[in-house]
């Protein structure tokens, strides 16, 4: 007699920490395709694409192994003052990730979390914002920045022009 019982194959779902993992990795490359922030000196950039919004993209620090940067528009939060939208990336040049540590000034961590998030909280909302991340640089990339795009603020010369070397 055959049996009729059927059998579940056990098939390993992404967890969610592989996946944010996964997400800065490919923010990682699309950040570097569009602008080589590994290669820019600490300063203020432009870069002007289709859409008519100029993006400026701020190398706020260098460090041996990370570059720390706000992308955003010259659009102000009406509260705040701040540009928004915005988000802070920490580039890790070593590990080749990319991390949007916040994309909203007007609201600090423990606004949008409670002082004492839990792990599963914090993971939903990293995944989140470098979604966001994510998708915002797609749209850049289909408006046209790029590094032939991208000028000093306050030396017009491409930023391409100038010796810039990938690590």
């Amino acid at each position: 007699m055959a049996s009729t019982e059927t059998h579940r194959v056990a098939i390993p779902r992404m967890g969610r920490f592989t996946w944010l993992m996964g997400l800065y990795g490919e923010n990682f490359l699309r950040l570097s395709r569009l602008f080589q922030p590994q290669a820019l000196d600490q300063g203020a950039y432009v870069s002007r694409g289709r859409d008519g919004l100029d993006l400026h993209v701020d190398v706020l620090a260098r460090h041996p192994y990370t570059v720390e940067l706000r992308l955003s528009y010259a659009m102000r939060d009406l509260v705040t003052g701040q540009p928004d939208p915005s988000a802070y990336v920490r580039l890790y040049r070593d590990a080749r990730q990319a991390e949007a540590t916040h994309c909203y000034v007007g609201r600090h961590w423990q606004d949008v979390l409670g002082l004492r998030p839990s792990l599963k909280v914090m993971v939903g909302h990293r995944l989140r914002m470098n979604g966001f991340l994510n998708k915002w640089l797609d749209y850049l990339e289909g408006q046209g920045h790029g590094p032939h795009s991208l000028m000093n603020a306050d030396d017009p010369a491409p930023a391409g022009e100038r010796s810039a070397v990938c690590a």
